[in-house]
């Protein structure tokens, strides 16, 4: 026998928990987190979930949320801890483990046009990370013939400019070893060559590439210097001392926000370009 009068009251412990959850943010703090949420390319309708707001966007699966803090401050939880890493050492902001659903929290965003940044990197991180890239390659080579040299030469030169435009979203326009943020100098740099990718999703991976300085991509293209799983640069024993002191190389440069899912090019690099 349905007991009604229990219910009724789930149902409205329900409706008034919603409530609680809709009340969360101040009419105008959720207006804003929206506005900044929607401009990054969060097209899909926010909701609060767990005293965060909820945002998704049809371009790419990865989740994040945001909350405000009663000292003004915001919060940022997101799905994929890679991005939160390398997003918090960007913004110079602190990190934990997330206490939901979520893998990693960003703490410490003071105000909102920092938020409203941050939310710009994210979106464009997720969209790369997503393969953003490769669908762009496929929707502007797929009504080219691969009959001649001419057009491999046309394909080609289409991805290296597709996978130059996902190293800048991802790296943030600035050198992944240096810092370097003048994109005009940089390059992006495949960690395994064009020619040697088994295929096109393979070439265009934004993992595949890291985005360097034009000295930097010069050594490590030719193998002269690797990078170790840590992200420390490892110099081949062919280029001399005096030859690294002219280059002003160490062995002590290191990738800042280095990937896991980095490391199998790198391995490959490490086995196949370095000189020895």
């Amino acid at each position: 026998m349905t007991d009604y009068y229990t219910l009724g009251k789930v149902t409205m412990d329900a409706v008034t928990q919603q409530g609680r959850n809709e009340n969360t943010f101040g009419k105008l703090a959720r207006a804003r987190i929206e506005k900044a949420a929607q401009d990054a390319g969060f097209d899909m309708t926010a909701y609060v979930e767990a005293n965060r707001l909820a945002l998704r966007s049809t371009d790419f699966s990865q989740l994040v949320a945001v909350g405000a803090e009663l000292n003004g401050d915001f919060v940022v939880e997101l799905s994929d801890a890679e991005i939160g890493r390398r997003i918090a050492l960007e913004f110079e902001i602190g990190e934990e483990d997330a206490a939901s659903s979520y893998a990693i929290r960003l703490n410490g965003i003071a105000d909102y046009q920092i938020l409203h940044r941050l939310l710009e990197r994210v979106a464009a991180m997720c969209r790369v990370v997503q393969g953003a890239g490769l669908k762009d390659f496929e929707e502007k080579t797929h009504p080219l013939p691969n009959a001649t040299d001419a057009i491999r030469l046309a394909v080609q030169r289409v991805g290296q400019n597709v996978f130059r435009c996902s190293l800048l979203e991802y790296w943030g326009g600035r050198c992944a070893v240096s810092g370097l943020d003048v994109p005009e100098l940089l390059r992006a740099s495949h960690i395994k060559p064009w020619a040697e990718c088994d295929s096109d999703a393979e070439r265009l991976d934004v993992f595949n590439g890291l985005l360097l300085a034009p000295h930097l991509d010069a050594l490590f293209d030719g193998g002269w210097v690797t990078f170790l799983i840590s992200g420390q640069m490892h110099i081949s024993d062919k280029l001399s001392p005096a030859s690294r002191a002219q280059l002003g190389i160490t062995g002590t440069e290191v990738i800042r926000g280095l990937s896991e899912r980095h490391q199998n090019y790198l391995a490959w690099h490490r086995e196949y370009c370095l000189r020895r």
